[in-house]
């Protein structure tokens, strides 16, 4: 799946799950994750607030640094399919769901299509992205902000509670 020749990009992948066995679906979604990349690391797991619309379950949240070789349209794409396989439906904006693949960073591009924001266009606003993400890349530059996503959190104004479950969480599809 991944000659010598292909241009691999570190890319960064928010999980979040409010719905079912909320670890099961993450470690679901990184077994799915495998299959288009190579994982780099994996920031701890978070029980968080909901965002948003808060009057729904907490939610689990982690990020995943995945080399791939797949351009980012195709990269959201294949997303979309793992969070159709998890169970994710159509739902309303910011509301429940069993599963939630968002792309923070795709290497330093910086893109701004209708169907897809690289990066992420409110990652900076929530610490339940910027927490596991320090814990992988503390020293990342965001391309749009110029500032290290450990200097995002400390400036973050996000007063949602987030909690710290467990610093290792998968390994290998297994809970630990």
């Amino acid at each position: 799946m991944y000659g010598k020749n292909q241009k691999m990009t570190e890319v960064y992948i928010a999980l979040g799950s409010n719905l079912g066995d909320r670890l099961k679906n993450l470690i679901s979604a990184v077994d799915y994750l495998k299959d288009i990349g190579m994982i780099q690391a994996l920031g701890g797991l978070y029980r968080s607030d909901a965002y948003g619309f808060t009057e729904q379950p907490d939610f689990y949240n982690s990020v995943v640094s995945l080399k791939t070789s797949l351009a980012p349209v195709i990269l959201l794409d294949r997303l979309k399919e793992i969070e159709r396989k998890l169970g994710r439906k159509k739902g309303v904006r910011w509301g429940p769901r069993e599963i939630d693949l968002d792309i923070i960073f795709y290497g330093q591009l910086i893109l701004n299509r209708r169907e897809l924001i690289i990066p992420h266009p409110d990652f900076h606003n929530r610490k339940f992205v910027l927490m596991p993400l320090v814990d992988i890349a503390e020293n990342f530059i965001s391309p749009t902000h110029r500032k290290s996503v450990l200097m995002l959190l400390k400036a973050c104004r996000d007063t949602t509670r987030t909690d710290l479950i467990a610093k290792k969480w998968y390994i290998n599809g297994i809970k630990i």
